[in-house]
């Protein structure tokens, strides 16, 4: 259910006995658990992982989860985030003589913490809570100890991370349609800055320091997250097509058809066609085998995958003034690609509507946008340059403000649209 999330590779560890059991492998999930690893998988907790790479070289020995064996016992660890003081502990964790799973991964940083306050101290809660604090940026870990299951999420709250029960067995994932394909229950979000521990002697929950405001990244809504998802408490569905209705009203444009680019921005397209009363098309059929272009590390594949991706319907385009809508341009090749591929099949007019503002700056904190050369809104000076980069009829955004407002409640990170950090970013630039 998770897959979308990434792509490059997966991992399991099991807890059996005390003991950790692991396989992971590049790749699908459906083509490295085979039913023979799977039961091999023996035990009583387990944790997962599907690797995109925003820290790291996309090889085997970088997949999640990763696993130590320390003075506490076997720890293993899966993450989403970015810990934007990496390189800063590092370099300070070996002059100390702290030594490091061989890794290239932020994630790594988790076990010298544990080891040295775990030296001092065998309770993983105690460890976790002296530890942690020195991490900058987001972070959501599963953690699975010799006898526990622990979740824990950053103060600031950047990525999503939910709590489910099926039965008697409590169930942690970074959303929700995962506990939909199981048949589990959703319980509530795992709060912004708390560290839950799960065992046989029940649930406590232990606090890490509080920071003056959240930054859930709002991302999550306009792309990364599976629209039949609860994400940060509300329906990812809704905000998303509460975003379409807000761009229509800004910049409603003459035209036959709305169509969206799918899949992400199908939700966008219908607010957007319900608002302006124009018919709704699938104008654009998507190749669902061939994943997510914007996620892949490669620009090479990612660009071959566009013009494969999506296949306009030449019958129902042709002669007709198109409006297309998307949740975002980042690096522009996909909006290129499309507009290519729509005026090819005959559309006299496209028009493009994105259903979030222009990208301006990298994100360090879970989205693979590394450099601001990588983003078309960092180079090129506005949107009229833009519109004429990828050949639109014309083109338009939907507004900083009532991205807020689509939103819903909650205390977003906007920093890939007005590059203000919610965090020091140290050595990155």
């Amino acid at each position: 259910a998770l897959q979308h999330r990434g792509q490059e590779g997966a991992g399991i560890v099991s807890l059996h006995k005390g003991k950790h059991l692991s396989y992971k492998n590049q790749g699908l999930v459906g083509e490295i658990f085979t039913k023979d690893r799977l039961q091999a998988l023996k035990g009583e907790a387990a944790i997962g992982h599907t690797r995109y790479s925003t820290t790291g070289i996309n090889e085997l020995k970088n997949i999640q989860p990763f696993s130590r064996e320390l003075s506490l016992g076997p720890v293993s660890v899966a993450h989403n985030g970015n810990i934007v003081n990496y390189s800063v502990l590092k370099k300070k964790f070996l002059e100390e003589k702290r030594v490091f799973v061989e890794v290239d991964n932020d994630t790594e940083c988790l076990f010298p913490l544990m080891a040295h306050f775990g030296d001092t101290n065998q309770d993983i809660g105690g460890v976790l809570l002296k530890g942690l604090p020195q991490l900058e940026g987001a972070f959501s870990f599963v953690i699975l100890t010799k006898d526990s299951l622990i979740a824990v999420r950053d103060s600031r709250g950047f990525r999503p991370l939910v709590l489910g029960k099926k039965g008697e067995a409590y169930i942690v994932a970074s959303e929700t349609c995962a506990f939909d394909l199981i048949g589990a229950s959703y319980i509530r979000e795992i709060f912004a800055g708390e560290i839950l521990i799960i065992n046989k002697q029940g649930m406590r929950s232990l606090y890490l320091p509080k920071v003056e405001k959240k930054a859930q990244c709002i991302f999550e809504y306009v792309y990364f997250s599976r629209p039949d998802s609860l994400v940060f408490d509300q329906n990812v569905y809704e905000r998303r097509k509460k975003m379409g209705e807000y761009l229509a009203k800004e910049h409603p444009v003459s035209a036959d058809m709305v169509i969206p680019v799918p899949d992400s921005g199908i939700p966008a397209a219908i607010g957007y066609a319900q608002q302006t009363g124009l018919p709704y098309e699938m104008g654009i059929i998507r190749n669902h085998y061939i994943g997510r272009t914007f996620i892949h590390p490669s620009p090479l594949v990612r660009n071959f995958k566009v013009k494969i991706k999506l296949n306009p319907q030449s019958a129902l385009v042709k002669g007709k003034r198109v409006v297309a809508v998307d949740d975002s341009i980042v690096r522009g090749t996909t909006s290129k690609a499309l507009v290519e591929v729509l005026k090819s099949a005959g559309a006299k007019e496209v028009h493009l509507r994105v259903s979030s503002p222009p990208i301006k700056g990298p994100c360090y904190y879970g989205v693979d946008t590394p450099q601001k050369k990588q983003l078309i809104s960092g180079n090129c000076r506005d949107t009229e340059e833009i519109r004429k980069t990828i050949g639109a009829n014309s083109l338009a955004y939907l507004s900083y403000e009532n991205l807020i407002k689509a939103g819903g409640e909650g205390e977003f990170c906007l920093a890939c649209f007005d590059e203000k950090y919610p965090t020091p970013l140290y050595e990155r630039t």
